[in-house]
């Protein structure tokens, strides 16, 4: 397959624009369900209007469906995915698990593209994903090429890959920061950006959570060599200027044309203090920036100029024609392109009185396609002599054949019923499970039916407390040391594991261990639920949508810090280091509120909330079947006197939060 570039597209302006600099497929989103819900996106009858628009001319269309779904907005979800396949588009990016079991089964013809919001970022996963129907994967932006090269290795499926646009701090699918600081989750599409503003790791009020946007155009023929054949622009939020240079860019590039100057051109419509190319090259410095003035200013001088590049149609797709004139039959016109051929019907020509018709008037005559995508390769006319036809006829017979080529017929699709998980009933009194950074923290006797410590704790701590392990988030070209580690704790005994991650969860699965799902797999519906064993759900979730969950054996965080973001790029090295760090680095809001950073042995930090979510008091209305505690920074007293509250089901003390549980996430 030719390599692809794939186009963001917010609106009809910057489908254009996408596809007049020479787009090869384009993504974009309904009313509903994508995860850019703020952009204009696309109604039905639009979206049909789009697909047809671009399959005359040779250009795909990808609809971002690349949201959580909850249990009862899965009815809307069915009638989304059955509208955009009466549209005729060509398949679907996915993020949410449940939704994707769903549209296997009932649309069984659909094509799915794993969103890298499934932050899926090793073989195994994608291994998984693909057993899982995917047919493409969306790696993520953090990966350096090393990296990639390993995916490539492990899978056939197709791989795509962002080579432009904005970077997120948080790896796609693991930031909840948005939806715990104002209740807009980037997981449902609602993404209020807060990272951009002052998160500072030594109290200036520095930007530490707010990256440079990426540019990986100059890299492009090394990523083509590794294996990706679609190259991502990231901007459905965007004006469609960007859209024009960013294509613009990339296909000179995989022609080998890109220069400075271009660069130059791309900076000055849109970046933060430049560009990074920091994650691919494995270099992870000097990566953040802000959106200043001066990239403002830079923008205004260059929109018009860019607003060219998309102002007319190109003529990119060759027609072949054969038009036939005889006596006493009726004119005929039939066009080819390069995916359907139309045959339009005249009525009989006359008698020439004084100018009959000739073949290169003809000729010129059909050639005029100016307008249009197309342009006239190969003209044949059979020509009886003496004849004529008005240039209206033969100009309408023209226009005809070319309304006719851009007319597609929607391929057929097989349409099942589904049904729709029912609430589970209320559970019995919920237990207990919990998680640890170090065997200090755990009391003696202590409530939990399951703990679980951090995969790089000792030996000895596993076998004294009979922990099961869990698992990193983030695991970026450390698969092998993973297993190496969990073949070294099954030997000691060790059965458990708790996976954030689809990759982790089925490599401890292959080995042996009972794996059980944790919070980062974003579990937002009985769907997903079902997938994984004793899930803790998505804290995103009301507590009464939690409580609907229909699986076996479900669990909410009912306390502790919860981790708002899942970083590559530690923002306390970035800035004070770590010396003086000491893993005790905290990152100060513009309120002056603390979030502490955690970093560990594998490749990400972790940034957690200022004040623990307690639900102590709120037990008579949590009707899941276990509940989890997230301790990290508590004494062993301290977790003690948690545990009693719980017990007591007493009001929380000091400063705390409800989370998500009663005000819900937009």
């Amino acid at each position: 397959m030719k390599i692809e570039i794939l186009a963001p597209c917010g609106g009809e302006d910057s489908l254009k624009a996408a596809v007049r600099c020479g787009a090869d497929a384009v993504y974009l989103g309904t009313k509903n369900f994508n995860a850019r819900r703020n952009a204009d996106n696309f109604d039905f009858d639009s979206l049909k209007e789009a697909v047809q628009y671009c399959h005359a001319r040779n250009v795909r269309v990808y609809v971002t469906v690349n949201t959580l779904v909850s249990d009862s907005e899965l009815p809307m979800a069915y009638e989304t995915v059955e509208g955009c396949m009466k549209a005729g588009v060509d398949a679907f990016i996915i993020q949410d698990l449940g939704l994707a079991k769903m549209m296997r089964e009932c649309f069984p013809k659909a094509r799915l593209h794993a969103s890298t919001q499934c932050s899926v970022n090793t073989p195994e996963g994608f291994k998984e994903l693909q057993r899982l129907g995917f047919s493409r994967a969306v790696l993520p932006r953090e990966m350096s090429l090393d990296e990639i090269k390993g995916i490539r290795k492990s899978t056939d499926m197709e791989l795509e890959f962002f080579v432009h646009g904005a970077l997120c701090m948080c790896v796609s699918g693991q930031c909840y920061l948005s939806a715990a600081l104002g209740g807009r989750s980037g997981n449902r599409g609602l993404c209020a950006q807060p990272c951009r503003l002052s998160f500072s790791a030594d109290n200036s009020g520095s930007y530490d959570l707010s990256l440079k946007d990426l540019s990986l155009i100059s890299h492009i023929k090394e990523i083509e060599s590794a294996g990706v054949i679609s190259l991502k622009i990231e901007g459905r939020m965007k004006r469609p200027e960007y859209v024009a240079a960013a294509v613009t860019a990339c296909k000179n590039a995989v022609n080998g044309n890109y220069s400075e100057s271009e660069e130059a051109r791309l900076k000055s419509v849109f970046s933060r203090s430049g560009f990074t190319d920091a994650y691919f090259t494995g270099k992870r410095n000097n990566m953040f920036g802000t959106r200043g003035k001066d990239d403002v200013l830079a923008s205004n001088k260059v929109l018009k100029e860019l607003s060219r590049l998309y102002e007319k149609e190109n003529a990119g797709i060759p027609v072949d024609m054969h038009f036939i004139c005889r006596e006493n039959e009726p004119a005929s016109l039939t066009a080819k392109s390069e995916n359907k051929c139309v045959t339009i019907t005249s009525q009989l020509p006359e008698k020439a009185i004084s100018r009959p018709l000739d073949t290169e008037s003809l000729k010129i005559r059909l050639s005029k396609l100016g307008g249009t995508q197309y342009f006239a390769r190969n003209i044949e006319i059979v020509l009886d002599e003496g004849l004529i036809l008005p240039a209206s006829v033969i100009n309408e017979m023209r226009r005809n054949a070319v309304a006719a080529l851009d007319n597609e017929d929607i391929p057929e699709f097989t349409k099942n019923a589904f049904e729709y998980p029912s609430p589970k009933k209320s559970s019995v009194r919920p237990y207990f499970t919990a998680r640890f950074l170090s065997t200090e923290q755990i009391p003696e006797n202590h409530p939990f039916e399951r703990i679980f410590l951090p995969v790089w704790a000792s030996d000895e701590d596993f076998i004294k407390t009979n922990a099961g392990a869990e698992l990193p988030r983030g695991l970026f070209g450390c698969e092998e040391r993973l297993v190496k580690r969990l073949e070294e704790l099954r030997k000691i005994g060790v059965k458990n594991v708790l996976a954030s991650n689809l990759g982790a969860y089925k490599t401890a699965e292959k080995l042996g261990f009972k794996a059980y799902g944790d919070f980062g797999l974003n579990v937002y519906n009985s769907l997903t639920a079902q997938q994984f064993s004793s899930p803790i759900l998505s804290f995103e979730l009301t507590l009464k949508q939690a409580n609907r969950i229909n699986a076996e054996d479900t669990g909410i965080i009912a306390y502790g810090r919860l981790p708002l973001m899942l970083t590559r790029n530690c923002p306390i090295k970035n800035n004070i280091g770590c010396a003086e760090c000491g893993k005790r680095g905290t990152l100060t809001d513009r309120k002056g509120y603390k979030f502490p950073v955690k970093c560990s042995p594998y490749p990400c930090t972790e940034i957690l909330n200022p004040v623990p979510l307690s639900l102590s008091d709120k037990l008579e209305e949590i009707h899941t079947d276990f509940i989890h505690f997230y301790f990290t920074d508590e004494s062993k007293n301290e977790v003690s006197e948690i545990v009693k509250m719980f017990k007591k089901r007493a009001v929380p003390d000091g400063n705390y939060t409800r989370g998500l549980y009663y005000k819900g996430v937009k």
